[in-house]
């Protein structure tokens, strides 16, 4: 059977329809709107991708329930076994014009059959993607499981102060491996500054909100304890971060080391642009995290003195890790 035809074979689920279980008890579905006009959601499969598009919508859209998004959950399932080997972001009109990619803020694609290891009784977080990343490519041999059969799930939320643009379309493309090849499976977690279990907004301070943390004039550092849930060896880490961002690091107290250091590329005035290849790390050797040591998140941002407007900031990475610690004799060494 062509590929491109196994489209017609995927299960799209209602927006409403309950998350399926799988054997595992997550609790209790996220509460995501159902939009009084149904915005419509085009899923195709080929040989080495998968694509979701959505769309059209007018903006601005406020973001809404638990999961902070535009438009209702949809549900799908793959027909067959694939591994995700990277993923793209595209944001445009419906007539093909590109829209600056600070118009979407978040595509999260969920597993609802597999729990998350970081966010305990929520289903896991596999992929996001905003205006921090056009294209993002593992390191080559890794993936992420997408098994047959299992409920995945996609959010999207539009910058809420995006002017007002009519048909507005997003594009998410996940590469997947042709059949065959060998793969070594990733877990997923995530890390943030900000609260980043969304069962756990309920905890925020009153600084905090769907968008960050309240940044306030001149330089902001902000930084929060972390302890890992699982010991991994971290190959891929996906940063996020928001307008004023100046950066994001992962440091291990124990052991006095800098893991991650990561610095966006901002306009003159502080407008967050993207982070360039050379500051997303990609190893396949890695760095052990692992569940005995303390470690900490931290993020900076200057804030204009003479601008009235208030602004919020994240830093959160999306951890791609193999589980148990890295091999002495391969693993990287820490930002020097």
């Amino acid at each position: 059977m062509n590929r491109v035809l196994l489209a017609i074979l995927l299960t799209i689920l209602p927006a409403g329809t309950v998350l399926a279980d799988g054997g595992h008890h997550h609790g209790a579905a996220p509460a995501v709107p159902t939009l009084k006009n149904q915005v419509t959601t085009r899923i195709s499969v080929t040989e080495d991708t998968v694509t979701l598009t959505f769309g059209p919508i007018d903006l601005p859209s406020p973001h809404e329930g638990d999961l902070a998004a535009s438009l209702p959950r949809h549900i799908f399932q793959l027909p067959e076994d694939r591994y995700m080997t990277g993923y793209k972001s595209e944001v445009f009109t419906q007539d093909g014009k590109a829209l600056p990619q600070n118009y979407l803020h978040h595509i999260l694609m969920m597993n609802n059959d597999k729990p998350s290891v970081s966010c305990d009784g929520e289903p896991l977080f596999f992929a996001g993607a905003g205006l921090e990343l056009l294209e993002t490519r593992f390191p080559d041999g890794y993936g992420v499981k997408l098994e047959k059969g299992r409920h995945l799930m996609s959010v999207v939320a539009f910058y809420h102060k995006a002017p007002p643009t009519k048909n507005v379309m997003a594009r998410f493309t996940m590469y997947t491996t042709k059949k065959g090849m060998p793969v070594k499976e990733m877990d997923v977690y995530q890390v943030g500054v900000n609260i980043v279990c969304y069962s756990k907004f309920s905890q925020r301070g009153s600084d905090q909100t769907d968008e960050g943390i309240e940044i306030k004039p001149g330089v902001s550092i902000h930084s929060a304890p972390l302890k890992f849930k699982m010991d991994g060896c971290v190959k891929f880490a996906y940063p996020h971060g928001h307008d004023e961002l100046l950066l994001i690091t992962l440091d291990n107290k124990t052991t006095k080391q800098t893991l991650l250091r990561t610095v966006p590329d901002v306009g003159m005035d502080g407008t967050f642009m993207t982070f360039q290849p050379h500051q997303v790390y990609k190893d396949a050797a890695g760095f052990s995290v692992n569940t005995k040591d303390e470690y900490e998140m931290t993020m900076v941002h200057h804030h204009p003195i003479h601008n009235p407007n208030v602004q919020h900031g994240m830093g959160n990475y999306l951890l791609y890790m193999t589980p148990g610690e890295c091999s002495p004799a391969n693993m990287a060494s820490s930002v020097q």
